[in-house]
């Protein structure tokens, strides 16, 4: 008798040890995913930030330009005038914010993204439209985006040129919240997920992870395809 009490107190023991590990393991996985979103959130920011500050000092310049600009029409430099005018697009074109999509968060954290590929040479086609209210919260929806488009862009750095591409799609479907992403990786066979997450470590892997239960906890659908050369995803949450 004496000996099963001893046994079941060794057990209880044995219970309370590995629930206590557990739930500090636990912790410091929270914690860990905690200041891994607070890095990338405060990356966008400045990403964002940025892109304002260079607008601001572009409109401050419009005055000189257009001086600039009577001033070569003057002298009946037309080819000088058109070769201002070109830079002065393609300067413009570098900062644009003009995404629209219903969401002013999402339109910051696309047009943060959709800037940065386009300095590294990445063709990027996007559609995205989604109604002024929805179940996911802006912070949900931007950690989605933003983690999709960097690994979307970190995918094509290792593509050669003339081949880098990223293709968004953001709108409703079947009454959900329709979110598809796909970029050319130099990946020349298919890998299988578990190949995947094995490669993607560090803030990449804690990425994918972080995406994967923000989907889970709207109780959605998520979706990873991967063929040589092209890597896709899909997702769709509740409206």
């Amino acid at each position: 008798m004496r000996g099963f009490i001893l046994f079941a107190v060794f057990m209880l023991i044995l219970v309370a040890a590995v629930c206590a590990t557990a739930v500090i393991v636990k912790r410091r996985e929270d914690k860990r995913l905690g200041e891994f979103q607070d890095n990338i959130l405060k990356k966008q920011r400045e990403e964002v930030q940025n892109i304002y500050q260079t607008m601001r000092g572009w409109r401050h310049d419009y005055h000189n330009h257009m001086q600039a600009i009577k001033a070569y029409l003057a002298m009946n430099q037309v080819e000088e005038t058109l070769a201002y005018l070109e830079h002065l697009e393609e300067d413009l074109d570098s900062i644009d914010i003009a995404i629209q999509t219903g969401n002013v968060a999402l339109d910051a954290i696309l047009s943060s993204k959709v800037s940065i590929a386009a300095k590294r040479d990445i063709d990027v086609n996007y559609t995205a439209k989604v109604p002024g209210k929805l179940q996911v919260s802006d912070v949900h929806l931007c950690a989605i985006i933003g983690n999709l488009l960097d690994n979307a862009v970190e995918a094509c750095e290792s593509v050669e040129a003339g081949k880098k591409f990223i293709r968004i799609y953001i709108g409703i479907f079947r009454n959900q919240l329709y979110i598809s992403v796909s970029n050319a990786t130099s990946a020349t066979r298919r890998r299988s997920l578990a190949e995947l997450a094995t490669t993607k470590q560090g803030e990449h892997g804690l990425g994918l992870g972080r995406v994967d239960r923000i989907v889970e906890g709207y109780n959605g659908f998520l979706n990873r395809e991967n063929e040589p050369g092209i890597f896709a995803t899909e997702i769709m949450l509740p409206l």
